[in-house]
C-alpha cells in the first residue's frame, strides 16, 4: 500500500523533498548590519526570523540548514545585536534578527535595536515572510503581540513557530499550540497554522523547510 499523499500540516512528500533539497544547498553568512544604512541591497526573496531574546532563532536557522555553527548561538540573551544575512544557494536569504524583550542592555540601545527591526520589517520590499518564534514553555508574551500587530499594520505575512518543543510535556505543548492558534485569529497577516519545532530533536524541521521553500526563487 502506498503512503498517504500528505504529511504533517497537509504537505505532500514532493513539498517535503523540495524543502530538503533547498536547505541542503550551500548557505553562507553574507552580511551583518548594525544600522539600516548597512543593510545589503534587496535582491533575493528574504525570510526574517524574529522573536524574544533566547527564543532559539539562531538554533532554528542552524537546524534548518543542517549546520551547527552557521548562526551564532549563545545561552546569553541578547547576543545577536545586528541583522545577520545568510545566502541560501542563491535562491533565498535568511535574516537572523536581534531578539526583543531583553532589558539588560541600556534603554537607549534596546530602543535603537527595536527601531531598526521595525523599520526593516516595514520597508523591505523583498521580505516574503517573517517567522515569529515563540518559546513553547512560555507562549505568547505582550511584546510578541506588539511585533505581530506591527506586522499586521505593515501587511507583512508571518507565521508563528513554536520552539523548544522537546522541553514541554505533550499535553502542555498541545495547550500552548491551541492558545496560540486562537490568538492568531485576531491577527490578519498571520498564517493560521502554528509550526511546532525542536531544533535539538529535529521535530517540525522538514515541514518548516517545505513551507519556506515555496518562497524561494526558482
Amino acid at each position: 500500500m502506498t503512503k498517504p499523499p500528505t504529511l504533517t500540516g497537509g504537505l505532500g512528500e514532493a513539498e517535503i523533498e523540495a524543502g530538503r533539497l533547498l536547505f541542503a544547498r550551500p548557505c553562507d553568512f553574507v552580511w551583518g548590519a548594525a544600522t539600516l544604512d548597512q543593510i545589503p541591497d534587496a535582491s533575493l526573496p528574504e525570510v526574517a526570523f524574529a522573536g524574544r531574546s533566547n527564543v532559539g532563532k539562531s538554533s532554528l536557522i542552524n537546524a534548518l540548514t543542517g549546520r551547527k555553527t552557521l548562526a551564532r548561538t549563545s545561552n546569553t540573551p541578547g547576543r545577536t545585536q545586528q541583522l545577520n544575512f545568510f545566502d541560501l544557494g542563491g535562491r533565498l536569504r535568511l535574516v537572523d534578527m536581534p531578539g526583543y524583550g531583553y532589558a539588560k542592555e541600556s534603554k537607549e540601545k534596546v530602543e535603537a535595536w527595536t527601531d531598526m527591526v521595525r523599520r526593516f520589517l516595514k520597508g523591505r520590499v523583498t521580505l516574503r515572510r517573517a517567522c515569529v518564534l515563540i518559546d513553547s514553555r512560555h507562549g505568547l508574551k505582550p511584546n510578541d503581540h506588539e511585533i505581530m500587530t506591527m506586522l499586521d499594520q505593515a501587511a507583512v505575512p508571518y507565521q508563528v513557530v513554536l520552539t523548544k518543543a522537546d522541553k514541554v510535556k505533550p499535553a502542555e505543548l498541545d495547550a500552548v499550540r491551541a492558545r496560540t492558534a486562537a490568538d492568531l485569529k485576531k491577527h490578519p497577516a498571520a498564517f493560521p497554522e502554528v509550526h511546532v519545532t525542536s531544533s535539538e530533536k529535529g521535530e517540525g524541521i522538514p515541514e518548516l523547510r517545505a513551507a519556506l521553500a515555496t518562497l524561494a526563487d526558482a
